[in-house]
């Protein structure tokens, strides 16, 4: 659906683009995770071809839209009929309606009028705004206009989705709203990829999620993935509750006590069934047993250390 491979992109003396590597796949939410100038907003715009990469390849539908220093304009005008993009930075009109703003932009896809006052009509009850489509853009929040932004990011029912820091702004309402939108874009078979370097926003919604630092990509995997390797590389934490205390002292392993009954465990490995018979051994019971697991959070702040 989207592949990026060793792309680079320099502002003067500065590198924004680091030799990126990335490949959203169809069907996919991916989440492009990274901090402020991390270099996601830079991807998406070389990807849409509002900017100038000096190297790499950009693929779109298995069509190459970039490589050996200049962009297919044929091949990345059919992709760009196939994407819907909400920026995050945009201007709308704001002496225009919404419903006014998004017969504008259906008319460039040429929608046919019935089809395409339908939609309209869909994509503002989708997103909130039906009650509020003949007001004035310019008297609306910031909240609004990002539903604003994404209902014309949908209005040609693209197959991929691409959203920069789409929920900057929006109550927590309309933050669970988006990320139902989302989801049901997943059901419907669409691909989503959105930039954001809000963490709660990723874990909750992605398959897969990218981090970015520095222009170059971290990690891409699923999350599960992720956090199994983060804990492998850091350590397994593991909480247990006896029936009876523990003498620990021949075990070999780092144990802090927790309470009379309650252990903190930190091996290098996963180590769950050993410390089951290890307890065994002395006739003593687990009550509970569990893996400490990593939020995103933590993983996110150790690789942009």
């Amino acid at each position: 659906m989207l592949k990026i491979e060793n792309l680079v992109k320099n502002y003067k003396d500065v590198r924004a683009l680091d030799g990126l590597n990335l490949e959203v796949k169809e069907g996919q939410v991916y989440g492009f995770l990274g901090p402020n100038g991390a270099g996601k907003s830079t991807t998406i715009l070389s990807t849409l071809g509002l900017i100038f990469p000096q190297e790499g390849r950009i693929e779109l539908f298995d069509r190459d839209v970039f490589s050996e220093g200049k962009f297919n304009e044929n091949a990345l005008v059919e992709a760009k009929k196939r994407i819907g993009y909400m920026p995050e930075h945009a201007t709308l009109w704001d002496f225009l309606t919404p419903v006014q703003t998004l017969d504008i932009i259906a008319d460039a896809f040429k929608m046919p009028k019935q089809e395409k006052e339908k939609r309209i009509n869909e994509l503002l009850d989708l997103v909130g705004l039906s009650e509020t489509k003949n007001k004035k853009v310019g008297k609306f929040s910031k909240g609004m206009r990002q539903r604003l932004l994404l209902a014309q990011a949908l209005l040609n029912d693209p197959d991929l989705l691409i959203l920069d820091e789409p929920m900057t702004g929006l109550d927590p309402k309309g933050i669970a709203e988006f990320k139902e939108i989302i989801r049901e874009q997943k059901k419907a078979g669409k691909t989503v990829f959105f930039s954001s370097h809000i963490l709660a926003h990723v874990e909750e919604i992605c398959d897969t999620v990218g981090v970015i630092v520095k222009g170059k990509l971290r990690v891409e995997d699923n999350l599960e993935n992720i956090k199994r390797e983060f804990l492998r590389k850091v350590g397994y934490t593991i909480l247990i509750e006896t029936n009876v205390p523990v003498d620990w002292s021949s075990s070999g392993w780092k144990v802090t006590p927790l309470g009379e009954k309650k252990y903190r465990i930190v091996a290098e490995e996963d180590i769950r069934e050993q410390v089951h018979d290890f307890v065994a051994s002395q006739g003593t019971k687990i009550l509970t047993m569990q893996v400490k697991e990593p939020s995103l959070e933590e993983i996110f702040l150790k690789m942009v250390d």
